[in-house]
């Protein structure tokens, strides 16, 4: 190759501000770093003083097929052996001297060092960091792009996943400000950290014991450098307290008890601004939710009416304080006391108590709501925030739907005045279909002045409610209108007023505590409660699992509350509480504790609710303190104001609970036209049959069938294997498409021509992590692929692959982000069998390289072992190996010496 021409400004080659670009990657096309000389023909116009950049940017001749295979085949750290430094330093003396003063470029090399021996300290383990005699500079950059790809998988070089190479980076510049993981902190078995770290966690172990060790304060610099160089100052130490200690981030303590505790976070922010909004939301909630708790505990839960307010007494002052969202308020739901008056009806069918024996029915609401605690705050303290993805959508939609139906017929009873004679035909107990039959039997029997103030209050309320959604858009204070809680009262007075009670309107009566105290505590997990404990297991699981999903989704509506809020014209004030960031851990610790302490005083399940803190944030609640408001207001209630629920209807309780029963239903028929839509049969199959068994037969039978459907689905997807065979995209030699979804023998499509499959290669791309859990069905799935080209052919089919297009066999593992040692073992015994029958095995695009965690437990579990050396068929053939890219894992296959020929035609191969 020439050099190009010599001009003036090549004289300053010898100047101190001279820089001569380096060769950046000895792996391949070693011949196409050197430039070509440079033409001026149709150069119209180049600048009068040109700069010498362009020389550095010139393309070179075309490089041979030698020199453009690469010389060996695993991850390393170290070059090929054959290039010496004497050839290196010939690729780099092949470039021109650059004058970069005549173009204004001054390159800085930090600290004034660039010599070798300091850019050594900064040299990553794994990776090729050119040696620069004076330093990085812009020629070096504009060459390492030409020259050579960025890698997107954590190798260099890389040939594959980007079309624009990112540009290269000085090596000195200040790259700790990036953060990352702590080099030197120790793994084992895929969890990083030393053994403290692993068991009890960054913030015991660093929080509140100070870490292991001691270690001298770093500066922001020095210790990025000491990450770079692998220096490991002072072993044990987690990534946190490095990150912490070299960004200057002092009292780590109180930074962990905020995150855990996010009450000591939000009050240190709390202003006045915010009292206001704070105050009208929880008066707004008050008025409505305080009836409604009155609603729930004696129409749905069968207690006592004050066990319903004992909800909104403890669980949003404990939730203020270890919630994660600030806007979300928790309280009992409608399909949360229709579990536990289940439960409660249950106890009292088998015998465990009598209908007017109400301590016992509050003890047997603690038994449950206190187990649904613990179940939910063990899940937090085992860090199974991911259990709100168990539940499909249809089985949710389903069962909220059928539990919406169940409420709504349930509460036509009370309505209309017909308990007693329900009482007398022991149907109290009984499914949905037989109390419709009920009710069409009996209408006639009805109590008119009940149906009249019933039916009334229901209508009210139904036109306010869709009024104010029309007219919020527009006119957003009439949400501050409190509907419910007018009808509530005016519903009290008129009865008081016109004595409906003595005209056989039945009324809520004393509401006071049976016990005689206005909190009573009563520990729920007792030897003599174990009959229940049994009775009610199944069901506080599920009261945990469906509270904790519509927590969920209430919280990542409302997230940090940034959406709900509008900013403030002062851009120094956010007008929100800022730093808590929303996690599902933490939130099943925020609601366990909350229950737990619930269940101790005999109150409802408690969970977050959309509804309400979507009232919470549009009346101005801001902060949690909205919630703690929330909780006062309820306690001076109890403690003042239950005497004056003596004359509220139970007619009209029943029709507030027959409104949130109409809103569970309503959203079902979106989500039934959005699966028609999409042609989701499955999901339409499975809602129906929930909603049918909940109707039809009882509440335990579609709780049953729909968890068991639905962790079959789990479980169903969880272990089928998703490999993938590819074909060559046509005209490229890089681009490789799964071949069961382009295949090239489709009519349909003629604008997509498909995908070439590879001769004498099978091409397998696994794109998920390898566990016990999908390998158990691999190994019979490649055998469909090996015998059909797919896995969507039955296996009864005769073999209609060639056997010769087993030669190679091609393992894209780019997807295995993590694999554990059942799935290697299968792996392993997959590749002893094709290396038994002469095939080649490569892998490539091994995560992290064989210095990750994949590639060290392949190398444990002997699968590089086996992949490298001769494949022991007595043809002298390497086994294949570990290369960065498909194209180059065809490419050695290609690479046989006519003595291998030689052997393999020997031997009859």
């Amino acid at each position: 190759m020439s050099d190009p021409p010599h001009s003036a400004a090549s004289d300053a080659a010898n100047t101190p501000h001279a820089r001569t670009p380096s060769n950046t990657s000895i792996l391949s096309n070693a011949s196409s770093r050197s430039s070509g000389p440079s033409t001026a023909q149709g150069n119209l116009h180049a600048p009068q003083t040109p700069s010498r950049l362009r020389h550095s940017h010139a393309p070179g001749s075309s490089p041979t097929p030698e020199s453009d295979l690469h010389q060996y085949h695993t991850f390393s750290s170290s070059p090929p052996q054959g290039d010496s430094p004497t050839q290196v330093s010939s690729l780099r003396s092949s470039s021109p001297p650059v004058d970069f003063e005549a173009d204004g470029i001054h390159p800085q090399i930090p600290n004034g060092t660039g010599t070798a021996e300091s850019l050594e300290q900064t040299r990553v383990h794994g990776q090729i960091v050119e040696e620069h005699s004076h330093g990085p500079d812009a020629s070096t950059t504009l060459l390492e792009n030409y020259s050579r790809k960025r890698a997107n998988c954590g190798h260099s070089p890389c040939s594959h996943g980007t079309f624009s190479p990112t540009a290269a980076s000085f090596v000195g510049q200040d790259s700790g400000s990036y953060g990352g993981r702590y080099r030197d902190e120790e793994e084992h078995d895929g969890q990083r950290g030393d053994a403290a770290h692993r068991v009890l966690g960054d913030a015991i172990t660093d929080g509140l014991l100070g870490g292991r060790v001691s270690r001298p304060k770093m500066s922001h610099l020095e210790s990025f450098m000491s990450w770079r160089g692998g220096a490991n100052n002072g072993g044990g130490i987690s990534t946190t307290r490095w990150l912490a200690e070299a960004h200057g981030i002092k009292g780590k303590t109180r930074m962990y008890l905020s995150y855990y505790i996010p009450f000591f976070n939000w009050i240190s922010q709390y202003r006045l601004a915010f009292l206001k909004g704070d105050l009208i939301a929880a008066i707004t909630m008050a008025s409505f939710y305080i009836p409604m708790s009155l609603s729930y505990a004696s129409n749905l839960g069968h207690l006592p009416p004050i066990n319903g307010l004992y909800s909104f007494v403890f669980n949003p002052l404990i939730y203020a304080i270890l919630g994660t969202c600030p806007q979300m308020v928790v309280g009992p739901e409608a399909a949360g006391s229709l579990l536990l008056g289940n439960v409660v009806r249950s106890s009292v069918d088998k015998g465990a108590g009598y209908d007017d024996d109400t301590v016992l029915q509050a003890r047997i609401a603690g038994v449950v709501t206190g187990m649904a605690g613990a179940i939910i705050f063990v899940a937090g303290m085992a860090r199974l925030g991911f259990l709100d993805s168990v539940l499909s959508r249809p089985f949710l939609r389903g069962f909220i739907s059928a539990i919406g139906f169940v409420i709504f017929i349930d509460q036509l009873v009370p309505e209309m005045g017909l308990v007693e004679i329900q009482k007398k035909l022991q149907l109290d107990h009984s499914s949905s279909i037989e109390k419709i039959i009920f009710l069409f039997r009996n209408a006639g029997q009805s109590h008119a002045l009940t149906c009249w103030v019933s039916f009334g209050a229901f209508a009210i309320i139904m036109v306010c409610r869709t009024t104010k959604r029309r007219l919020e858009p527009r006119f957003p204070s009439v949400a501050y209108i409190p509907d419910r809680f007018i009808v509530v009262v005016l519903s009290a007075v008129f009865t008081y007023l016109f004595s409906w009670d003595k005209h056989g309107l039945e009324v809520l009566g004393d509401a006071r505590s049976s016990t005689g105290h206005p909190f009573p505590f009563h520990w729920p997990f007792i030897p003599q409660h174990m009959i229940h404990i049994r009775e009610a297991m199944s069901t506080s699981f599920l009261i945990a699992l469906l509270g904790f999903f519509e927590s969920s989704v209430a919280a990542k509506s409302l997230s940090t509350g940034e959406a709900a809020i509008p900013k403030p014209h002062n851009s120094n004030d956010p007008g929100y509480i800022q730093g808590m960031s929303l996690s599902a851990n933490r939130e099943l610790v925020a609601l366990g504790v909350a229950n737990l302490v619930g269940g101790c005083f005999m109150s409802l399940p408690a969970f977050g609710g959309y509804g309400r803190s979507k009232v919470n944030a549009s009346t101005g609640g801001r902060t949690p303190m909205s919630s703690i408001f929330l909780s006062l207001i309820t306690l001076i209630s109890v403690l003042y104001l239950v005497p004056y629920f003596y004359y509220l209807p139970k007619g009209v309780l029943s029709a507030m609970v027959s409104v949130v029963a109409y809103s569970l239903i309503e959203e079902c028929p979106h989500d039934i036209r959005f699966f028609v839509r999409a042609r989701g049969y499955s999901e339409l199959g499975l809602m129906f049959l929930i909603f049918a068994a909940t109707i039809l037969y009882s509440l335990p039978l579609g709780i049953a069938l729909g968890m068991g459907l639905s962790l079959l689905r789990v479980i169903r997807h969880a272990t089928q294997p998703r490999i993938q065979i590819l074909g060559r995209v046509p005209g490229t030699s890089d681009q490789f498409e799964n071949a069961e979804e382009n295949p090239s023998n489709h009519t349909n499509k003629p604008h997509n021509p498909g995908v070439e499959m590879v001769p004498h290669a099978l091409i397998v791309k696994i794109p998920e992590p390898l566990t016990f859990a999908n390998t158990g069905d691999l190994s019979s799935r490649l055998r469909r692929l090996e015998m059909y080209g797919t896995t969507a052919a039955h296996p009864a089919l005769p073999r209609v692959r060639s056997e010769e297009h087993m030669r190679n066999v091609v393992f894209d593992v780019h997807g295995v982000t993590s694999l554990d040692a059942s799935g290697a073992q299968v792996l392993s015994e997959i590749v002893a069998g094709y290396v038994r029958r002469g095939s080649r095995v490569f892998f490539c695009r091994v995560p992290g390289g064989l210095e990750g965690a994949v590639g060290e437990l392949m190398g444990r579990s002997g699968i590089v072992e086996m992949c490298e050396g001769e494949s022991g068929d007595g043809s002298g053939m390497g086994r294949g190996g570990f290369v960065r890219g498909v194209e180059e894992a065809l490419r050695l296959a290609e690479t046989e010496t006519e003595e291998e020929r030689g052997r393999r035609r020997s031997v009859g191969v």
